[in-house]
């Protein structure tokens, strides 16, 4: 999941914003009865396995690397809490693992946590098909997603940069029209996998 913002220009599209925000319910609605039509089993339990498959980062100038990676999802039969694992392995567990877990927070509301298991709790959220985690660490804005888009594959993607803006426009008046401030942010590096269930 990676969440894509259109931003209309007021003067234009005043008249149809009623329209365009009916639509993007009925949008988000469909999308929530495509993902329960797709899974009867409920998340996390869906989610449960090893997917595995190619960790690949692009950069701006167009400078590709690449890495195997592993997401480890498995009910923890310890756990009274519905905990699950969420280990992240990239490489091997020799050179990286990272043996976190799911922790429900509000299921019915689609909010969740990874416990990093060092002091480090992120909520997760949810929205349809994809969990999300956004968040900030050492000035740098960060968001994962993961989508299982069918039974035997998921896709993993993070997207990061600077939470400094590199650029401030608007902030005027158009005729009658008072134009909001708008901070742009950099992306520094863009993260994809396609993760097969194996």
């Amino acid at each position: 999941m990676f969440v894509r913002i259109t931003i209309f220009t007021m003067n234009t599209f005043r008249p149809a914003l009623p329209l365009l925000v009916t639509a993007t319910i009925i949008f988000c609605n469909t999308i929530l009865s495509a993902a329960s039509v797709t899974d009867t089993v409920p998340f996390p339990a869906s989610w449960a396995g090893n997917w595995t498959g190619t960790l690949s980062l692009y950069y701006p100038s167009g400078k590709t690397q690449s890495v195997a990676m592993t997401v480890e999802i498995h009910p923890i039969d310890t756990s009274k809490e519905g905990r699950y694992t969420f280990g992240l392995v990239y490489g091997s567990k020799e050179q990286d693992w990272r043996p976190y877990e799911l922790v429900p927070v509000n299921p019915a509301k689609g909010i969740w946590k990874v416990d990093e298991k060092n002091s480090i709790v992120m909520e997760s959220f949810l929205c349809g098909p994809k969990l999300l985690c956004w968040f900030v660490v050492q000035n740098s804005r960060i968001l994962c997603t993961y989508e299982k888009i069918s039974d035997t594959e998921m896709i993993f993607e993070v997207c990061s940069g600077q939470e400094k803006a590199v650029s401030t426009t608007g902030n005027t008046k158009q005729g009658e029209e008072d134009i909001p401030e708008v901070l742009t942010y950099p992306v520094s590096v863009f993260q994809r996998a396609v993760l097969k269930k194996v």
